[in-house]
């Protein structure tokens, strides 16, 4: 059988640019992917690469978990776990930071990105996360992980150290292949269209988390910026604001950018975006019903048990291998 695995930090809510990226597809693939057994995990070793109030990281945590579970994850087909919770992430994450060099860590786009954006001491983690985010995947033998355009340099970091391992110890680890979303891999900013949907933007209109009031969602989407041509026409260099808008609306509709072209070909962008904002809407109302009902059932930490037990067995067994490979410990 096949393995995914992926994983979302739990530095605050879930954006719909989270919801579209990564978890809707997550529901997908548990349902299309029946030989594939599916490991998905709240990643809090890697919040900690900057500063975190403990109490809120603590609450985050179960809140991830619970939404994952709300946007339509199954725990009987998928194993949701913690992070820290399997000591073996950080251990093979050391193994990868032995195996990597300094120079393949600097050329990380994303660690360039977050250097200029610190306000204080830049942690050692922040530059070696892509080795950790290696060992998350190499941990549990991943065959596909699914994965958004800026998550790519990552991941080819990740085929490249476990190439590397297995030439110098051994066959050890599989090379994992990317999965790309066909619709929705990259939700933009409402406010700045050129620049990704993240919920650590300093204007709260340019994201729409996935617990936000609904009125305060949909207002969002109305006040999205667009342009003067009023034509609502997919393309993203010339019209990237009414594109984005396209594309979520593909994303939740499940319908094409060239039937919604068709459809609106004689609207404007106040119908667009009217009936954007109430498809928005109905996506978020049950999710947020879903969430706040697990948030206060029992059953949400058995969950996570159950997927602590099966990935613990898993990622055991590999490091032990792992182990054995490098002459380290007194194995036989």
């Amino acid at each position: 059988m096949k393995r995914l695995v992926s994983g979302i930090k739990p530095t605050g809510s879930l954006t719909l640019g989270n919801y579209i990226g990564a978890l809707r597809q997550f529901v997908k693939l548990q349902d299309d992917l029946l030989d594939t057994e599916m490991f998905i995990f709240i990643a809090d070793l890697h919040a900690i690469t900057t500063p975190q109030d403990k109490a809120q990281l603590k609450k985050n945590i179960k809140s991830i978990a619970a939404l994952y579970i709300a946007c339509g994850l199954d725990p009987d087909k998928v194993n949701l776990f913690i992070q820290s919770e399997i000591p073996h992430h950080a251990e093979l994450g050391y193994v990868m930071e032995s195996t990597a060099y300094v120079g393949e860590m600097e050329r990380m786009t994303q660690y360039k990105d977050k250097k200029h954006k610190q306000t204080q001491g830049i942690r050692t983690s922040l530059l070696t996360y892509p080795a950790l985010m290696a060992a998350d995947i190499l941990l549990y033998d991943a065959d596909i992980v699914p994965i958004g355009d800026d998550q790519k340099q990552h991941l080819e970091l990740t085929r490249t150290l476990a190439a590397r391992f297995n030439q110098m110890y051994g066959d050890t680890f599989v090379v994992p292949e990317a999965f790309y979303p066909k619709t929705g891999a990259r939700i933009k900013s409402l406010t700045e269209p050129e620049k990704k949907m993240e919920k650590s933007a300093l204007n709260p209109k340019s994201y729409i988390l996935l617990l936000d009031d609904i009125n305060t969602a949909k207002n969002k989407i109305r006040s999205a910026v667009t342009d003067s041509e009023a034509i609502i026409r997919y393309d993203v260099k010339e019209k990237p604001g009414i594109s984005n808008l396209m594309t979520i609306f593909a994303s939740l509709s499940d319908v094409s950018i060239k039937d919604i072209e068709e459809q609106y070909k004689d609207s404007d962008y106040k119908t667009f975006k009217e009936d954007l904002a109430t498809l928005v809407g109905h996506t978020l109302e049950p999710i947020q019903a879903r969430y706040h009902a697990l948030m206060k059932d029992p059953s949400l930490d058995q969950t996570l048990d159950l997927g602590r037990e099966r990935a613990r067995l898993i990622a055991m067994r590999k490091m032990a291998k792992v182990y054995k490979r490098l002459g380290l410990g007194r194995q036989k």
